[in-house]
């Protein structure tokens, strides 16, 4: 059985995973997406890395910046 940090850096990773499903269709580059959301390209990468343990607000501010509803990032 994972066990509970397994789990939650699995999350993190299919976050990321969706984060960059949706970019990338939008022929947005990590810069880019960056830039629209106020964050910084590094910061893009760590989320689609499953790196970082994103905030709530960084969940909208990424979805806003995606033209999507928040809850399509999970």
């Amino acid at each position: 059985m994972p066990t509970p940090d397994h789990r939650r850096s699995e999350r993190r990773r299919d976050f990321g995973a969706r984060v960059r499903a949706l970019r990338k269709p939008l022929g947005l580059s990590q810069e880019q997406l960056g830039q629209v959301a106020g964050l910084d390209r590094t910061y893009i990468g760590s989320v689609e890395r499953g790196e970082r343990n994103i905030s709530l607000d960084n969940i909208w501010v990424l979805a806003d910046a995606l033209g999507v509803h928040p809850s399509e990032l999970f």
